[in-house]
């Protein structure tokens, strides 16, 4: 590791800044995982758009639907290919706890940067703050990598400002993937900024998030890589505007992408979620493949919906992205 646990929290307060973003894995026709694929869309993703972190096989990775070696393997293939010029929050979410600690002590092992435990689902629980509590202070006490929580509607319940900020005393607990409403964040950051890293994942949030909440994390999900091109990094500019105090400009290249995004949105199948990001992928040159059961594929009808819009969008072409 490149820090202990005692420094886990001025580590991250000074390496886990900018864009970090969701990877999707690639799938084969076969539906194993696509290791070529996956290898080339991360030298693309730090490389040429310049994300500055990776989180992998998470939700958007179909972790559920992956083997604990397959996740380990996805873990060993970020680290390599990212080396010296991105760093990695690896996704060790599980039900199962056993599962968890191992995937968070090989990502610990082989030099992965952070990693990210999703609150669990509790069934038949009332009392799920103190459930949380024991829950995260045993993930703590049993590695010294930095962690990041992670509430989401998809646990069927949302942590508390005030439970996170608890949780926030934890040593090695560096940040938190809020995705909530932002009357919620907001008060996380209120509450918590001083020793917690607080971001959620909706891109058409994170420049208020940058302008209001004084935010340094997009933590994270696919937009990085789906808004933008070698050639046209607008979420990348308006971000640095945006850091640097250049706040007409930031606006003036965030609102310029919104014909990209309402292409994304307006084509997107509700329960296929992960299909439609890769194709979306596949126009871009980067590898998509397909999905595993229990997600989807798109119908070619809706592929070809999506490739009319993604056309038609600008993205690539704008030349706000040349200026």
């Amino acid at each position: 590791m490149k820090y202990s646990k005692s420094e886990a929290k001025d580590y991250a307060r000074e390496h886990m800044r900018g864009i970090w973003a969701a990877g999707l894995t690639p799938f084969r026709d076969d539906l194993s995982i696509d290791e070529e694929g996956f290898r080339s869309n991360i030298r693309h993703w730090v490389g040429d758009l310049g994300i500055e972190g990776l989180f992998i096989s998470g939700k958007q990775g179909e972790f559920f639907s992956m083997s604990v070696a397959e996740r380990k393997r996805t873990f060993d293939i970020a680290v390599e290919e990212t080396a010296d010029a991105g760093a990695t929050i690896m996704s060790c979410s599980d039900q199962n706890m056993d599962v968890v600690l191992d995937l968070a002590h090989h990502a610990q092992n082989i030099g992965a940067d952070y990693i990210v435990v999703h609150a669990p689902i509790l069934h038949f629980a009332s009392d799920q703050d103190e459930l949380l509590r024991q829950y995260y202070k045993h993930i703590s006490d049993s590695v010294d990598i930095g962690i990041a929580l992670w509430s989401h509607p998809d646990s069927g319940y949302l942590m508390s400002p005030e439970l996170c900020t608890e949780l926030a005393d934890l040593p090695n607990v560096v940040a938190i993937k809020y995705s909530v409403p932002r009357d919620m964040y907001a008060d996380l950051t209120a509450r918590a900024s001083d020793k917690l890293l607080v971001s959620t994942a909706s891109e058409e949030e994170w420049l208020d998030n940058i302008l209001d909440l004084g935010w340094q994390l997009y933590l994270c999900s696919s937009p990085p890589y789906l808004l933008q091109t070698a050639n046209d990094r607008r979420m990348h500019d308006y971000t640095q505007a945006a850091f640097a105090g250049e706040v007409d400009k930031a606006k003036e290249i965030w609102r310029s992408l919104e014909p990209v995004r309402q292409a994304l949105k307006s084509t997107r199948p509700g329960g296929k979620p992960q299909s439609h990001q890769k194709y979306w992928q596949e126009l871009l040159g980067q590898v998509g493949g397909r999905v595993r059961q229990p997600m989807l594929e798109l119908t070619e009808q809706e592929k070809a919906a999506t490739r009319a819009a993604f056309e038609a969008c600008g993205l690539g072409t704008n030349s706000a992205a040349a200026e």
